[in-house]
């Protein structure tokens, strides 16, 4: 008797030979849409974001990139590496056209939703923003975080940055033209995540056991969620009333946004899921995890249930 296959089984994108640290997906383009990885072994790559099929790879780096990005067309990419440098590709071609050198570790990049102007973070406690149009001009310095930064995003137009640390509770949200702290929101433990959603109208963050989904104009929790396993990822998908979180227990739990019940759970990962994102359309999310594998989802496996 031939075995039952499981409910949802994943595409299984192998091209990484070292954890995966972070995830991202495109903007939806006249091209389709793309994802992009970051991984331990300094090799960003691009893929089709449907399919999982692999598109290229960004050489260049000579340590582990942490953080990788698209712009909003998806012609251009950012990366952040270990090597004390954060790097800007021809996302088409695979060229590198610029390095911008650190003193320190690169945890985090983030293009302006103009695509002009390029955000780093790290270990050097100093978020820095580089004027791509003049490319060669000293970055725009942002000093006061109290310790590494592990993210770091542009928000409201680019008008503000929304920043968390390693060591220190709290997302920090930066007034881009005073370079002050307007607020920081709150929260119990080190924010590992932060992404912003629905064209910057919300906000989704994971520390520790919670996940919280904020409102981006306000700056205040519309709903937090305190889960039974640690979250190290979690990406919220509005239109499908549905948010993923991954972490240490190796699987990707699916949540029912209304009531927090978990509705689907991936097993198959063997190792720490350190990165989830959900597909720009909803039907499908993405996992990375220390075992040098991305997964590719389902959000329904069995179909999407007709809306009442």
């Amino acid at each position: 008797m031939a075995m039952q296959a499981p409910a949802n089984a994943p595409l299984v994108c192998h091209g990484h030979s070292r954890p995966i640290n972070h995830l991202e997906y495109s903007n939806v383009t006249e091209d389709g849409v793309f994802l992009i990885s970051s991984s331990k072994d300094g090799q960003p790559m691009i893929r089709n974001g449907e399919t999982g099929d692999w598109i290229g790879t960004f050489e260049g780096h000579k340590g582990c990139v942490w953080g990788a990005t698209l712009n909003a067309p998806a012609t251009h990419a950012a990366t952040a590496s270990a090597d004390f440098s954060a790097r800007l590709w021809n996302a088409i071609t695979g060229d590198e056209l610029y390095k911008f050198e650190h003193k320190h570790i690169v945890k985090s990049v983030c293009f302006s939703k103009d695509c002009q102007r390029l955000l780093t973070g790290g270990s050097e406690k100093l978020l820095r923003i580089y004027d791509l149009g003049n490319i060669d001009a000293a970055p725009y310095v942002m000093e006061g975080s109290p310790s590494q930064i592990r993210t770091a995003q542009f928000t409201a137009d680019d008008s503000l940055i929304m920043s968390s640390c390693a060591d220190d509770n709290g997302i920090r949200v930066w007034d881009v033209r005073t370079n002050v702290v307007v607020t920081t929101l709150a929260t119990d433990t080190p924010v590992t995540s932060i992404e912003i959603t629905e064209n910057g109208r919300y906000i989704t963050t994971a520390d520790g056991k919670n996940v919280t989904f904020f409102d981006a104009m306000t700056f205040t929790p519309v709903k937090k969620w305190t889960l039974p396993y640690e979250a190290e990822s979690a990406s919220v998908c509005v239109p499908q009333n549905r948010f993923v979180a991954g972490g240490l227990d190796m699987w990707v739990h699916v949540h029912d946004m209304t009531t927090g019940n978990e509705v689907d759970v991936g097993k198959g990962h063997h190792g720490p899921v350190h990165s989830v994102r959900f597909a720009p359309d909803g039907m499908s999310y993405a996992s990375g995890s220390e075992d040098g594998t991305i997964r590719l989802w389902k959000t329904f496996p069995e179909g999407k249930p007709a809306t009442k």
